[in-house]
C-alpha cells in the first residue's frame, strides 16, 4: 500500500472516530438542508480593488470616478476563497472543529454527548445531529450573519436523491434521475442491458486511436468526452462500480476511437440496467473499513498497475478510488 492510500486512510480514521460510536451514531438524527443567499457578496476583500461605476450610479461630470470594493462580488477571482474565508472563521467561533480529511466540513461535540456536523458545498449546506433543538440554533446564528433559506429536510443536493428513516438509521443516496436524464442525452435510454461495467474483451489502447485525417474528422461528431464528463460526475459520487471503467475510457480523451466510444457506450448500457442501485447506509456497525487491490501490469500501453480502494462505513461506500499507478511492472 503506497504512502498516499496509507495518509488517506489515518485521515479517515480519524475524522470518522472522533464520533459517538454505537447505535445512536446512526438512529434518530435529522438532516436538514440551508442555502446561502449571494454567498459571494459576504466575504470581506483584503486586496484593494475598484470598479467603475455601474449604470444608474454616474453622476454628469464625474463619469471618471470609480468606487473601492469593501465586499466581493460575483465574478471576482477572490470571491470564493474569501466567502469560504468569512464561514469558515464563523464555524471555529462557535467552537465548530474543521475535518482534517475535508475542510468543508465542521463538527461540534456537547458535553451531553450528542454532536452537529455541518457540510458545506458553495452555498449548499446541509446539518445532521440527533438534537433538532441544536440544529434550530445553529440555524438562528447563522442566519444572524448571512442571509438564508431554510429548505427544511434535505431531500436533494448536487444532483443527488437523500432518503432515510430516522427510526432504523438507515439512510440512500441515488442519482435515478441524473442517469435517466444521460442516457436520453446520449441517445441510449433503448440500450440493450448488460451485467457488468466494462466486459473483458474491451483491451482498449491507444493502437486504437484513429490515426487518419478522416477518422479524425469522423469521432469529432462523437460526444466522447461529454459522455465520459457525465458519466465521471456519477463515478464520483455515488456509483464506485463503475470507478474502473471510467479510469480506463478516460485514457482516450484526447484522441478516442470507434472502439473507445463502443466503451462507452457499454457503460451507459449498463447504468441502464442499474440506474436504481443506491448508496444505502446503515446496514452494518459503525466501524471504518478499508479494502483495497490491483491488477498486474494491466494497462496494455504502459504496463502500468491499476490500484483500487473502497472504504466503506457502517455499510455504505464513503470514499473510492481506482488509478493508474506511476510506474510500469519490471519485466
Amino acid at each position: 500500500m503506497n504512502e498516499e492510500m496509507n495518509s488517506l486512510f489515518e485521515n479517515h480514521t480519524y475524522d470518522l472516530m472522533k464520533l459517538p460510536q454505537g447505535k445512536k451514531a446512526l438512529k434518530n438524527k435529522w438532516i436538514e438542508q440551508l442555502d446561502v443567499k449571494t454567498a459571494f457578496l459576504h466575504g470581506d476583500l483584503e486586496e484593494e480593488i475598484y470598479m467603475e461605476l455601474p449604470e444608474g450610479f454616474r453622476v454628469k461630470g464625474k463619469e471618471h470616478l470609480v468606487c473601492r470594493l469593501r465586499k466581493s462580488l460575483y465574478g471576482l477571482k477572490q470571491a470564493p476563497r474569501q466567502w469560504y474565508k468569512k464561514f469558515d472563521s464563523f464555524m471555529l467561533s462557535h467552537d465548530y472543529t474543521r475535518t482534517t480529511s475535508d475542510h468543508c466540513v465542521f463538527v461540534k461535540q456537547f458535553s451531553d454527548g450528542d454532536f452537529i456536523i455541518l457540510l458545506l458545498y458553495v452555498d449548499d449546506m446541509l446539518l445532521v445531529s440527533h438534537d433538532m433543538s441544536k440544529i434550530a440554533e445553529l440555524k438562528k446564528e447563522l442566519s444572524k450573519s448571512f442571509a438564508m433559506k431554510d429548505l427544511g429536510p434535505a431531500k436533494q443536493i448536487l444532483g443527488m436523491h437523500i432518503s432515510y428513516d430516522k427510526s432504523s438509521g438507515k439512510i440512500w443516496l441515488s442519482q435515478e434521475k441524473y442517469i435517466e436524464k444521460i442516457l436520453d442525452r446520449f441517445n441510449m435510454g433503448n440500450a440493450k442491458l448488460v451485467s457488468s461495467p466494462l466486459a473483458s474483451h474491451f483491451k482498449l489502447s491507444s493502437k486504437q486511436c484513429p490515426t487518419s485525417e478522416k477518422e479524425k474528422e469522423e469521432m469529432k461528431k462523437v460526444p466522447y468526452s461529454s459522455a465520459v464528463g457525465s458519466l465521471m460526475y456519477a463515478m464520483v459520487c455515488t456509483r464506485p462500480d463503475i470507478a474502473h471503467s471510467i479510469g480506463v475510457v478516460s485514457c482516450f480523451l484526447s484522441n478516442p476511437g470507434k472502439k473507445h466510444w463502443n466503451a462507452v457506450k457499454w457503460i451507459l448500457s449498463y447504468l441502464r440496467g442499474t440506474f436504481k442501485v443506491c448508496l444505502h447506509f446503515g446496514t452494518g456497525k459503525p466501524e471504518l473499513v478499508g479494502y483495497t487491490n490491483a491488477d498486474m501490469a494491466g494497462d496494455i500501453d504502459s504496463r502500468k498497475f491499476t490500484s483500487g480502494y473502497l472504504m466503506t462505513f457502517a455499510g455504505g461506500a464513503i470514499s473510492w478510488q481506482s488509478r493508474l499507478q506511476n510506474k510500469p511492472a519490471e519485466k
